[in-house]
Formats: C-alpha cells, sequence, structure tokens
C-alpha cells in the first residue's frame, strides 16, 4: 500500500495547480531556459508523466504560467484596471516597485521571457509582446480618459519609462529604482495635460 507521499507524487488533486506554483517559483529564479522540466517535476512534486499530461512542452508550461501571471493582477499591467483608483493614480502605481519577497528584485516577467527566446516568432515571445502591447493600450485610454490630445505618443513615453525602471530595478537590485521614472512620469502628465496658455 502507498503512502500519502507516494499520492501526491503521482499526481492526485491540484496537480496543474502545484506545477504551475512551481514553475512560477523556478522561472523567477533562474530563468525558463535554466529550468528543466525533470526540475519542475521535483519541485511540484509530480511524475514527470503527470507533468507532460498536463503540459507537453516547457514552452506550454512557460506560457501557461505567463497566462497567470498576466490574468492575477500582480503585474505591472495589473495595476492599470484596478478600481478603486483615478486614471492618474493608475499610471503612477506603474512605478510602485513591490516589496521583493526575495532577496533579488525580479523586473518585468514579460520583458525577462522576451529576452530568453528573442526570436519575435516564438510564442513565448510573441505571449510577451501581446502583453507589453496590452499594457501601452491601456495607458492610452486612461490618459486619453484624463483629456490628453495625443494619448497614443504619452502612452508609448509613460510604458517606456515604466519598463525601463523595472529593468534597471533588476539590474541594480534596487526594487525602489522607479521613484526616479514616478517623477519623470510626474512632468510627462502634467506638461501634456496644461493648456498651452498656461504653460
Amino acid at each position: 500500500m502507498g503512502t500519502m507521499g507516494d499520492t501526491t507524487r503521482r499526481g492526485g488533486r491540484g496537480a496543474r495547480e502545484r506545477i504551475l506554483a512551481a514553475a512560477a517559483r523556478l522561472f523567477a529564479d533562474q530563468g525558463i531556459t535554466g529550468t528543466g522540466m525533470e526540475q519542475v517535476a521535483e519541485t511540484a512534486p509530480v511524475s514527470k508523466r503527470t507533468l507532460y499530461a498536463h503540459f507537453r512542452s516547457r514552452n506550454e508550461l512557460a506560457i501557461a504560467y505567463l497566462q497567470a501571471l498576466a490574468s492575477s493582477g500582480n503585474t505591472m499591467e495589473g495595476v492599470l484596471i484596478r478600481e478603486g483608483l483615478s486614471p492618474r493614480e493608475r499610471i503612477l502605481r506603474l512605478f510602485d516597485q513591490p516589496t521583493p519577497d526575495t532577496p533579488s528584485v525580479r523586473g518585468c516577467p514579460f520583458i525577462d521571457a522576451a529576452a530568453e527566446f528573442p526570436d519575435p516568432k516564438h510564442p513565448i515571445h510573441a505571449y510577451a509582446r501581446e502583453q507589453k502591447l496590452r499594457m501601452v493600450q491601456l495607458v492610452t485610454d486612461l490618459v486619453a480618459e484624463l483629456g490628453c490630445g495625443e494619448p497614443a505618443a504619452l502612452a508609448e513615453q509613460l510604458v517606456t519609462l515604466a519598463d525601463g525602471a523595472a529593468s534597471r530595478a533588476m539590474v541594480l537590485n534596487q526594487a525602489d529604482y522607479g521613484q526616479h521614472a514616478r517623477a519623470a512620469a510626474k512632468t510627462l502628465l502634467e506638461q501634456a495635460l496644461t493648456p498651452p496658455s498656461r504653460r
């Protein structure tokens, strides 16, 4: 008769959720390309047979991981649709770096994924690109709501600041680096929303 640990190892209830949770930790800590499927199975823990029953390849698992992140609301893009905040507050929240739950600052997972898979035709890169385009569209809608005359151009400037700040925060391992970009974003918003006669 098998033990409870054996049952968990074979899969059991919640195997998919455990696999995704394990993949999220491993991909964030060591990258997608630096993580093997056997390591994911060991961390979950599930058998390799169970792992491949849910995800046929590492690419499929990585896209599921990114999709789960996107739907969680726990990304830079997520703050742009958060209820209870004004459009201006949502935009400025892009520059609030979260308190890291590990000693290292991770930056934007979509940029990280695209950098690991630089071929624009690769499905992981394509999904990351889709999320970054969604981000700029959300910001475009918010600045248009604020009354900006050229919302698309301003949105591109703001998301460039946000992505750049997230990347530098990761490289420098400095969680509060976004404060510098936030100051620049405030200036851009004020300038864009101030009537020419009052500048």
